[in-house]
């Protein structure tokens, strides 16, 4: 696959070129010559019609895509799907570059001696960012929400291709053409013939092994890393963790009816076999290493005891006291193992040893050697293997990540009146107000008599509620008070919701009503959408004017408040969602002050903009002053995963993009309160016009259910089997009960990219052109929403999107619709324009245009054959073929939009 003139005569075009070149050599030898000219073909009229879609060369294009056969049209569909996924590489490979390049130049604040240099200039110096960092909780927090379209497989052979390039950066003995030439050309036939598509759904089994195999390869050994530097930069070498990996895998049973309690339990399992075969391995290292003999060296009188209790009686360590040291902790750690893990070690001990009980005893171990070996040889081993191993311990523990807990109000309000209903203490809960419902609630909380019994019939959601509490409690008892910090509510609207969810943990005996303040887990409310953010500041007031909850914070010190970016979204657009989220954080920032509480704010961020997502960077800079103060945690979702944290360097640059965003929006000017109050009466009048023309089309306009079904590939992204867990929560075909996942990612793969902007051009019509580029000069929330709606506006096609448009069953159905959205859009990007002062959409950020404009030849191919399928799969040919070439399609397209979902 040859490349054409339009990539920039850089390393990236190279880069591509060379990837590209060689993927034609394996399609020319794998799928033979016809392939690749007809690919080719394809690919050159493909460029012609981006660059002048009124040209002669869209006719070329339809017309070479009409004599596709079906096998020719799925031959075409992979080799451009395995071009997008190469190219990806390339380009991630120039983002690290320039990354590097701008850090070295102390041009990135995203980075940690950015940062310090600019908070040095507003006045805040190392104290005080030693002090917010030693109290300060970043959690990333992976989940299994379905937006990863490509396999493990497939991740792996793209990971093995950016790993041969960056070894010849490393080491110029990599970089013989032909030597490299050869490695990447096998790693790229061996992706040619890997099945891109799933051929079975997920259980969540595999989201748990996927997971856990992030945790694994990338944050055991990037956290520690991590901390090490900033405690190096800030000379502070007992600066306590403040990156907390979390995880939603295995916990999470909003809408997911294949999670019980034994997922829950498998979670922690697998997490357990991870950290633990990591430390096993970390510390038979260091007993290859530590060679150190008592004949020739000095050691603490702490480690001369601990090896003199150890269990090793080899006679050759008899004078090595700290190989004998940690051959008793390997074997204490072997003796955990099976304990927390269910299965036999890996590597068994040559002596039996008491297991250890928890991660404290197994760093105190640890941290007897290493006192030892600095007090006695000094700073050479102040940051070495066993320091490093000692802070992971201290991040990861034996769980590995704090796996949370999640179920939908709804639930906890059938289990509970099911419980109070059989106790003979209210027959039907669910008909009380909520002054009622809280009232119950309130002395059931004081009261230690418990509602269940085991000889009483239940239904069967309260018994499997019930179990899944009790897994909870074990994992506490297992793995200490970091295994499980909070229950995330769902649908959040009332007060009672929060003390359902203590009610529930006071049944297995984690809520104490004599001592409530040591309830290990908060009830954590989840507002999503448009009313409940809006009422987000009433619901607190009362959940926290309720003793249970109130000791709860109290005793924790912050209340966690969750809040959902996806569903605002659906439910009202994209500014309204992105406003209304401003204003709900600020309300409630008050009222945890007003109770005496911190808040820390939970961002349930996706990936596509109109899922929250963007640069996790100028987000939390975007948030309102206050609102962030050395707290934040922040879902990592589907392809975001891969994207962000795929290699250790890639992932070390975000997770100090997060501390260091973190790090400015709660020490750095705070400059939002005052732009907030200059421009807030605009914004909140633009968010209300944005949501009228939404709401107008999405949910007021007579059948724009059918067009977006008929318009979109909704129906055929169902068969991708990317998650464990159904697209919508109901039976309804509604738009409300659709999930908002495969909401975003349909209106991607027709190129709509409606979520992330439809609305705004109605909104500021009228507006004064010059109060708006002010505002976005000057408000980091406002500059925000329109960079990341820029962007996602570059990704989009009208002239695709009219195709799709095609596949509706009515015509005078589509044209009207389509016409409508091409309205919307052409004052969109009029007013985009009008704000940023540029000619073109992307004018003011070049590198970013370059790299969408130059992909966007190879993704339209994708869709054009996409739209093809479709129409003879809705027609009725079910060809297994065409149902396969409709997913490899939907697979490529979502590979080069990268954030589709």
């Amino acid at each position: 696959m040859t490349q054409a003139s339009e990539f920039p005569h850089d390393r990236l075009r190279e880069e591509v070129r060379l990837l590209g070149a060689l993927l034609g050599e394996v399609i020319r030898d794998e799928g033979g010559q016809a392939l690749y000219d007809r690919i080719e073909a394809v690919r050159r009229a493909s460029v012609a019609y981006h660059r002048d879609p009124a040209s002669h060369d869209a006719a070329e294009l339809e017309r070479l895509l009409g004599q596709l056969s079906l096998d020719q049209a799925v031959g075409l569909v992979h080799g451009f799907a395995a071009f997008s996924l190469l190219a990806n590489v390339a380009e991630d490979r120039a983002g690290k570059r320039r990354a590097q390049a701008q850090a070295e130049a102390g041009e990135r604040a995203d980075t940690p001696e950015g940062a310090l240099k600019r908070l040095a200039e507003a006045g805040a110096g190392a104290d005080q960012v030693r002090d917010l960092l030693g109290r300060a909780l970043i959690s990333p927090v992976l989940t299994a929400h379905p937006s990863e379209v490509r396999r493990k497989s497939v991740i792996d052979r793209i990971a093995a291709v950016g790993d041969l390039l960056d070894g010849c950066d490393r080491d110029g003995v990599a970089c013989d053409p032909e030597t490299l030439k050869a490695a990447l050309r096998r790693q790229i036939v061996i992706l040619w013939a890997t099945r891109l598509t799933r051929a079975s759904a997920l259980v969540v089994q595999d989201e748990i092994d996927t997971v856990v195999d992030w945790l694994q390869r990338i944050f055991l050994h990037v956290a520690p890393a991590q901390l090490a530097e900033w405690r190096r930069l800030l000379e502070a070498p007992d600066l306590a963790p403040f990156v907390r990996i979390g995880s939603w895998v295995g916990g999470d049973r909003d809408g997911n009816p294949n999670v019980d309690a034994d997922t829950l339990r498998a979670a922690f399992r697998s997490q357990a076999r991870a950290a633990l075969g990591f430390y096993l391995d970390e510390v038979h290292a260091l007993g290859a290493e530590l060679s150190l003999s008592i004949d020739l060296t000095r050691v603490t009188p702490e480690l001369l005891a601990l090896s003199q209790a150890s269990g090793d009686a080899s006679i050759q360590r008899a004078d090595e006291p700290y190989r004998r040291a940690l051959s008793q902790i390997y074997a204490r750690l072997s003796a955990a193992y099976p304990v927390l893990t269910g299965e036999p070690t890996p590597r068994p001990a040559r002596f039996a040893a008491p297991p250890y009980d928890g991660p404290d005893a197994f760093r105190a171990d640890l941290a007897v050697l290493h006192d030892s070996l600095v007090r006695t040889h000094g700073a050479v081993f102040a940051d070495d293997r066993l320091a490093r191993l000692i802070t992971a311990a201290d991040i990861f523990g034996f769980h590995m990540a704090t796996l949370d807990l999640r179920q939908n109000s709804d639930v906890h309000q059938r289990v509970v009146a099911d419980l109070l209903k059989v106790a003979g203490v209210c027959a039907n809960y669910a008909a009380l107000d909520e002054t009622e419902r809280l009232a119950v609630l309130a002395r059931e909380l004081t009261s230690p008599r418990p509602l269940f019994s085991p000889f009483a019939d239940y239904a069967p959601e309260t018994r499997k509620e019930r179990a899944i509490l009790e897994a909870a409690a074990e994992a506490l008892a297992t793995f200490g008070p970091q295994a499980i910090r909070t229950h995330i509510v769902s649908k959040t609207d009332a007060a009672s919701d929060m003390l359902e969810v203590y009610l529930l943990l006071k049944e297995v005996g984690l809520y104490d009503p004599a001592k409530p303040s040591a309830c290990p887990i908060q009830a954590v409310p989840l507002f999503e959408t448009i009313d409940d953010l809006r009422a987000a500041r009433a619901t607190l007031e009362r959940v926290l004017a309720e003793p249970s909850a109130r000791a709860v914070a109290e005793a924790r010190g912050v209340q966690e408040v969750m809040i959902g970016y996806s569903d605002s979204n659906k439910d009202g657009s994209y500014l309204t969602s992105g406003w209304e989220l401003h204003e709900a954080s600020r309300a409630l920032l008050e009222v945890a002050r007003a109770a005496g509480v911190r808040l820390q704010l939970f961002h349930g961020r996706g990936g596509a903009v109109g899922r929250g997502g963007g640069s996790a960077f100028s987000a939390v800079l975007g948030q309102p002053g206050g609102t962030v103060a050395g707290r934040i945690r922040v879902t990592e979702q589907g392809e975001v995963i891969a994207n962000k944290y795929g290699e250790p360097e890639v992932a070390r640059r975000n997770l100090d993009a997060l501390t260091c965003g973190t790090l400015l929006a709660s020490l750095g000017p705070q400059s939002d309160a005052g732009h907030s109050a200059r421009y807030g009466e605009t914004a909140a009048r633009l968010s209300a016009a944005s949501m009228t023309a939404y709401r107008a089309l999405v949910y007021d306009t007579p059948g724009f259910v059918d067009y977006f079904r008929a318009a979109t590939p909704i129906a055929e992204i169902a068969d991708l089997k990317i998650g464990s867990r159904p697209a919508s929560r109901t039976a309804s075909p509604a738009i409300e009960d659709l999930r908002a996942i495969p909401w975003v990612f349909s209106w991607s793969q027709s190129r709509v990219m409606l979520p992330g902007w439809f609305g705004f051009g109605s909104a500021v019509r009228g507006e004064d052109p010059v109060e708006l580029r002010a505002m976005a000069e000057a408000w980091p929330f406002f500059r925000t929403v329109v960079q990341n709606m820029e962007m996602v506006m570059a990704k989009a096609d009208m002239a695709i999107a009219r195709r799709y448009a095609s596949l509706v069953p009515d015509a005078a159905l589509a044209e009207r619709l389509h016409a409508a959205i091409l309205a919307e859009w052409d004052r969109t990007v009029a007013a985009v324009l009008s704000i940023t002062g540029q000619d073109r959409l992307l004018g003011g950020q070049p590198e970013l245009s370059r790299l969408i404009r130059q992909r966007m030849p190879y993704v339209e191919p994708l869709n054009h054959v996409q739209v093809e399928l479709i129409r003879r799969r809705r027609a009725g040919d079910d060809d297994p073929r065409v149902r396969n070439g409709i997913l490899l399609a939907i697979n490529g397209v979502a590979a080069g939009l990268r954030n589709s979902g």
